[in-house]
């Protein structure tokens, strides 16, 4: 049993699921709620606090996502966030309404009282602001903490109620006093221990896994990725020999990668690993395939029928296992109650049919990437594989913008290969969070020789990033990229000239497609 959570209610903000993760980063667990939860649900867990997240409705629109009142009834502190705060004031008292001058971006605010949310911070300084809505009055009930000059009341209090309301993001990164701020909360409102750490992640979902299985054999998605090696691994833990790792080879890997995953999981670690061929289905039901959410929902569909053909052949098997995690979660929005705005499928989330004849088990569902590395670590992977840049589920057939052809495969995984290479070689690879090479679907004009030459284009992408929900572009010194793309152009026949994205997350995507 948990000794203290603090529960995060999600109103379908894109940063909201930040919150979490900035939660547990002060070693105290967090758990993330729809709105729809009940007061008698957390006053059951016990919680410590709520926070209220963000969200893309208006608190005054006729569909407007709203929580249990009797939430302001539970006697602990909550810290209302952006459209956390406005539903917060108003189901308080609070009048709301649509902001003369809209506010997106870096801010600075005026701080008038820093007793408590905001003791220790400066007398001014900057916020990250993402709102069209604002609190314009407040009941006398309430007291004005900060304010900016289109905001006046950038931060509240309730006099009578535990609830504190923020306009601004402190878990974004561009709020530099926001750790701080959640701090204040989290300790000296909440008065949390902090002594939450990620073996207790550990020993929790092992439980939840044997009481989620019983008996049964659990089938895991194995694709050598951090993603599914730490599944598997505390798949393995919970449940020994009754788990069973099938590789599907669909014909969109990395190079080597098929040999490379065998190598590790069923020679090293001895794990019962069944690779399956399923590269000509997915190749023939992607041909002429454009559009990269149809692309997704293909490889969903056959990756779960390769699934099949082997599971089919082992015994007693309920289960699915899959390294689903939050921002797959998120980003995939729209299911199981998530307000988030879609923004792409992902195959793990996105593209299950209904009927899949097997109940999933997703242990690292509310864990993002930077945690599920730590468990990793914690339960004995090799560092290597823990600390490997993140590759999709639908592989390169995200990477390559247009047709998917044999071809072009071979075109993007060499090119790959080598600025992989280039940046390991650099001493680069660990200060870089993602590394990849894209294929574009378009031609140009280039000098080989003596000959004029129409070939592809290769762009290349490195991101900087701790969450993956926001990131910006890495910043490679030119005599690194320089010697890569020159080994690209000259080495991978097709290529005749390499690019480099300088776009950051948002308003990008980390992948193309």
């Amino acid at each position: 049993m948990l000794r203290e959570v603090v529960a995060i209610i999600d109103f379908g903000s894109q940063y909201g699921q930040l919150i979490a993760r900035r939660v547990r980063e002060h070693n105290v667990y967090s758990q993330i709620y729809q709105p729809d939860v009940k007061a008698e649900k957390l006053a059951q867990l016990g919680v410590k606090g709520v926070i209220l997240s963000g969200g893309p409705a208006s608190v005054y629109s006729e569909n407007a996502p709203t929580c249990d009142e009797k939430i302001f009834d539970l006697g602990v502190p909550i810290l209302g966030i952006c459209y956390g705060m406005q539903i917060g004031c108003k189901i308080l008292g609070a009048n709301i309404s649509p902001a003369k001058n809209r506010e997106y971006g870096r801010t600075d605010i005026s701080i008038t009282d820093k007793s408590d949310l905001l003791v220790h911070l400066p007398d001014s300084t900057t916020v990250w602001m993402s709102h069209g809505d604002l609190v314009n009055e407040l009941s006398d009930d309430f007291e004005p903490l900060a304010t900016t000059n289109n905001c006046p009341y950038a931060a509240v209090r309730h006099k009578k109620k535990s609830f504190y309301g923020v306009q601004f993001h402190p878990e974004v990164t561009h709020t530099p006093k926001g750790k701080m701020i959640l701090e204040n909360f989290l300790f000296d409102i909440c008065g949390c221990s902090g002594d939450w750490q990620m073996s207790d992640f550990v020993e929790q979902t092992v439980a939840a896994v044997q009481k989620q299985v019983g008996g049964s054999t659990v089938i895991c998605g194995l694709s050598g990725g951090v993603d599914s090696a730490v599944t598997a691994a505390l798949l393995h833990k919970a449940i020994g020999d009754r788990l069973v790792c099938i590789f599907v080879d669909n014909g969109l890997l990395r190079k080597n990668e098929r040999e490379g995953v065998v190598s590790t999981f069923k020679d090293h670690f001895h794990i019962d690993l069944h690779v399956v061929d399923w590269s000509e289905q997915f190749l023939s039901k992607l041909e002429g395939v454009t559009d990269p959410q149809q692309k997704r929902k293909i490889i969903g569909a056959e990756f779960i029928e390769a699934f099949k053909s082997e599971a089919d052949k082992i015994s007693n098997a309920k289960f699915l296992a899959q390294g689903t995690l939050y921002p797959d979660v998120i980003e995939s929005g729209n299911k199981d109650g998530n307000l988030a705005a879609n923004i792409k499928l992902h195959h793990n989330v996105g593209g299950l049919p209904e009927k899949l004849g097997f109940k999933l088990v997703e242990p690292l569902r509310d864990l993002f990437k930077d945690e599920v590395r730590v468990v990793g670590e914690f339960l004995g992977l090799p560092k290597d594989m823990v600390w490997r840049h993140p590759f999709p589920g639908p592989g390169l057939a995200v990477r390559i913008i247009g047709d998917i052809t044999k071809e072009r495969l071979r075109v993007l995984r060499d090119a790959d290969d080598i600025l992989i290479e280039g940046i390991r070689s650099a001493g680069l690879y660990n200060q870089i969070s993602q590394a990849l090479a894209v294929l574009l679907p378009i031609g140009t004009v280039g000098v080989m020789g003596d000959e004029r030459s129409y070939e592809n284009v290769i762009a290349i992408r490195a991101v900087e990033t701790t969450d993956f929900m926001t990131a910006d572009f890495s910043h490679i010194p030119y005599e690194v990229l320089g010697p890569i793309a020159g080994r690209i152009i000259n080495e991978v026949r097709g290529v005749n000239r390499v690019v480099y994205d300088v776009s950051s997350k948002p308003p990008a995507t980390i992948e193309w497609e």
